[in-house]
């Protein structure tokens, strides 16, 4: 059974999120995103945990969650979380973002109890900060539960990630050490997308995945799943990732990956970034004002890749890069901001008429669009499916700018 699942995102008790993101509004928004499973975000946090136990209820046996209050929806939610570690191995302050799936209600009170007797401040933060290394989470997760799932977060991303230029490792085995053979997925991030993944063979054992990390609601599904379910249970998602049936993962889709805002190199501070082989005539120096670039993810891929550019794994899965629909819109009619009054109206007759926003970037007919919308707002979606884009790749911490038309063709076109 085909499903789109984003597994990786936070509620309202995460810092620099939105006070939106609530059990009720992320369902009402997975339906109008086209997503069948959503994570539940933020487990350890005692109140986002409060009302995961009060509103959500297991459909059956399953190991997936239901809105107690709406019996019929199709949503169904998997329990996550995401926790940060900083610890020190090696000569480094190791800082890593890892994602943890829970087949169970129960489960997830007894890692939350386990980490407050550690002594661990889960109030703070919907992403509390742990101090413990990686092998030591894995082994607190299969002590409470052997069907656990634990992986590295958008594992390229420089500050805090398995592979970052600024506190990562060369090696998953030097990460997680005795605990890697536990460890069955990887997320790619915002910032690279599946062909840069492949060019490291070490990656080929794992499965690769995609989630939105969504600080927001409009942000859900910017990166998500397509998944052959053989049926609607967490251990039905377990045994794919642990057997690594990549056969099961029919597509994942994605952000470009020049949008995210560590796919170059740079300073943002002087507002300079470069492609890696211009850092390295610059000695990773910034050129205005001497101080050592960010290394972005693209330059973290070249130094670790074994493989050329365009190489694909034989298993490797499909892949389509997706921008989302509001700004999509918000281009077409020439409005700066994606949330505004005018972008909404016509985002939600769109949805109203094709049924939910993935099936119009994947799946429905340009031509239908044409007719209902104008033909610019079709051209616009078939250039972003042929992905023929004008691209400023972010850095540093700054997102890059996606356009689908150049100033001059913006200038020329009509409004729809």
């Amino acid at each position: 059974m085909e499903q789109i699942l984003d597994l990786h995102l936070h509620s309202r008790f995460s810092r620099a999120c939105s006070a939106n993101l609530t059990l009720q509004n992320i369902e009402q928004t997975c339906v109008r995103k086209g997503i069948d499973i959503i994570g539940s975000a933020d487990f350890t946090h005692p109140q986002w945990f409060k009302d995961i136990e009060e509103q959500l209820v297991e459909i059956g046996t399953s190991g997936l969650y239901r809105l107690a209050d709406r019996p019929d929806s199709p949503i169904k939610f998997l329990l996550s979380t995401e926790v940060a570690l900083i610890y020190k191995q090696g000569d480094k302050v190791r800082r890593l973002h890892i994602v943890i799936h829970a087949p169970n209600i129960k489960t997830v009170r007894l890692f939350n109890q386990t980490l407050t007797e550690r002594g661990f401040n889960l109030k703070s933060d919907g992403r509390p900060i742990l101090g413990l290394s990686a092998p030591e989470l894995v082994k607190i997760c299969r002590s409470i539960n052997p069907y656990f799932i634990v992986y590295p977060a958008h594992i390229w991303t420089p500050w805090f990630s398995v592979f970052g230029s600024k506190s990562g490792f060369d090696r998953l085995e030097d990460c997680f050490q005795e605990e890697t053979e536990y460890i069955y997925a990887y997320e790619t991030g915002l910032s690279s997308d599946p062909p840069m993944n492949w060019r490291w063979s070490a990656l080929d054992k794992l499965v690769l995945l995609s989630n939105s990390d969504a600080h927001s609601l409009s942000n859900l599904a910017r990166e998500a799943n397509v998944l052959d379910l053989p049926e609607l249970t967490y251990f039905a998602f377990y045994n794919i990732l642990k057997n690594r049936d990549k056969q099961k993962i029919v597509a994942t889709l994605e952000f470009f990956p020049e949008e995210g805002m560590y796919h170059f190199d740079g300073h943002r501070q002087c507002g300079f970034s470069c492609a890696p082989e211009e850092t390295k005539k610059l000695h990773g120096l910034c050129p205005y004002c001497r101080k050592p670039l960010t290394i972005g993810v693209l330059n973290r891929v070249e130094e670790l890749a074994d493989r050329p550019v365009g190489y694909r794994p034989a298993e490797a899965p499909n892949f389509e890069k997706l921008v989302e629909l509001d700004k999509i819109i918000a281009e077409c009619l020439g409005v700066a901001s994606r949330n505004s009054k005018k972008v909404q109206e016509v985002y939600n007759e769109m949805i109203a008429i094709f049924g939910n926003e993935l099936a119009i970037l994947r799946k429905v007919k340009t031509a239908d669009i044409a007719q209902q919308f104008g033909s610019r707002l079709a051209q616009a979606i078939e250039r972003m499916r042929q992905g023929q884009l004008v691209v400023n790749p972010g850095f540093d911490g700054q997102y890059g700018r996606i356009k689908i038309f150049s100033p001059q063709e913006q200038q020329r076109l009509s409004l729809f």
